[in-house]
Parts: C-alpha cells; sequence; structure tokens
C-alpha cells in the first residue's frame, strides 16, 4: 500500500471554512461560518482574509456576511462547463433499464438532429428500430418531441424545414411549430415535463421521453425509455413515469441545473 501524500494542514483547515460556505449556500457571519467549520472566530478570521484576497469569497462590506468569491464561481462555471453529459448519464441510463427492464436511450442534438448515442438493452427481446447513431425525427418520436419542446422555435423549424421528419402530426412547412395541434403538443410535453409516444411510430411499442437541461437551462440531451405495450405502462404519473423524471432530473442537477449563475 503507498503512502499516503504530504498535505499542507493550514489549507485543509481552511476548507472547513469554504466547505461549509457551500453547504450553506447563503453569505454567513464570521461567528456561524467559524461555529459550522468547527473553528473559534478568531482562528477562522485569518484564513477568511487570506481567501478574500485571492477571490475565493468576498465580504459585504455593509452587512459584514461572508460569501463565495469570484474566483471560486469561476472555478465553478470552468467545471460545470468540463462535464460530460453523456459521460455522468450512462451509468445511470444503465441503472435505470435495469430497474424497469426496458430499453434505454440517450440523444443528443447532433447536426442532423436528435442522435441517439447510448443505447441499453433490457433482458428480454423488443423490436426496437434504433440504434447507435439513429436520427430521430423531431414531431413523430419522443425522443424528438423532448427536444422540440425546450429548443428555440428556430431551431424546430429550421430541423423541420431541412425535411427532418416527413409531414404529419399536423405539421406544415409554412406554420411548424406554430400549428395548433403542434403547439398542445409541446405544451403537454412541458407540463408533463415527459413526452409521451403510445404505439406510434411503432405499433405496439410505447415510450416515455425525458429532458436532460445543464447548467445554463439548455437541453443538453433526452433520456428515452421504449417498451412493449403489454408490459409498459405509458401512464403519466406510473412508476415508470416517474423514475424516468426522477432519473433525467438527477442528472439535470449534476450538470449545474438550478444553480443560480453571476450576474
Amino acid at each position: 500500500m503507498g503512502r499516503e501524500s504530504r498535505g499542507i494542514q493550514s489549507i485543509e483547515v481552511g476548507g472547513t471554512l469554504l466547505q461549509a460556505l457551500a453547504r450553506s449556500g447563503e453569505p454567513m457571519m464570521l461567528r456561524d461560518l467559524a461555529r459550522e467549520a468547527g473553528l473559534p472566530p478568531a482562528k477562522a478570521h485569518p484564513y477568511l482574509v487570506s481567501f478574500s484576497r485571492i477571490g475565493l469569497i468576498e465580504q459585504d462590506a455593509t452587512t459584514g456576511r461572508y460569501e463565495i468569491g469570484p474566483l471560486a464561481l469561476e472555478l465553478g462555471l470552468i467545471s460545470l462547463r468540463r462535464l460530460s453529459a453523456v459521460r455522468i448519464a450512462t451509468p445511470k441510463i444503465a441503472a435505470l433499464a435495469g430497474a424497469i427492464d426496458h430499453a434505454v436511450s440517450l440523444a443528443v442534438w447532433g447536426t442532423n438532429g436528435p442522435t441517439v448515442v447510448r443505447l441499453e438493452e433490457p433482458s428480454h427481446a423488443v423490436h426496437i428500430v434504433m440504434r447507435v447513431g439513429s436520427i430521430m425525427a423531431l414531431l413523430e418520436t419522443a425522443t424528438g418531441r423532448a427536444f422540440a419542446a425546450f429548443l428555440p422555435p428556430k431551431t424546430v423549424k429550421a430541423a423541420l424545414d431541412a425535411g427532418l421528419d416527413h409531414l404529419g402530426v399536423g405539421y406544415n412547412p409554412k406554420r411548424a411549430p406554430k400549428s395548433p395541434k403542434v403547439t398542445e403538443m409541446l405544451a403537454e410535453v412541458r407540463a408533463q415535463g415527459l413526452a409521451r409516444a403510445v404505439g406510434d411510430p411503432l405499433p405496439g411499442v410505447n415510450a416515455f421521453a425525458a429532458p436532460v437541461f445543464d447548467h445554463a437551462g439548455h437541453v443538453a440531451l433526452v433520456i428515452t425509455a421504449m417498451g412493449p405495450a403489454g408490459t409498459f405502462d405509458a401512464g403519466w404519473q406510473s412508476p415508470l413515469a416517474n423514475r424516468l423524471r426522477a432519473c433525467a432530473a438527477e442528472i439535470s442537477k449534476q450538470l449545474g441545473h438550478g444553480i443560480v449563475q453571476p450576474a
């Protein structure tokens, strides 16, 4: 067993103050911050002075409270930008597929539209016309609808005008995606947090698709669960639907969705 690398104890001690501030998520007075870090205020103060000088924290001149500084925010944003949504999501969808025993895919918005980049197979055989690299229709599949509901309208219209979909579900090149039928369909996706396909476009196959959002609130990828209608409960509040929502929300959280960004 290798020897533990030697560190600098004073940095580790000071780090407890940063950890306490991060846990709080709110500006804190010296006495409260020191207490949460398990340090006497007199010992905590010199650390806070040094952290302020390098921008890890800052002190409000009016209230005297300490909060995360510009350097800490910059480091956090760099970390968020370096995260790979697909890398984070891959083990999550593998676990989801095992739990629900249905096929689960990951799709990203590629050059040609919604593109499948991962596919987890169930334990039983199921006939699904999908593989890694497949381009999914935008309004005719659950995967596509989950993207269409949250992408900028001009992006959706450009994809449709380029011929991504066949004419269907009320799509009219001169009005899409603003036709009443399309508008209603995408509003339902936003309200439910899921897109749903019941025996369409594949007869006998149901699907749910959930969007995953990044730290900027943009849809980063879509998780789709699909399976035979006989065993795939397509109710909006079914255990399967709720598992998929929870999986997407967990990945979104890891990507920083919901974190307040600096002005």
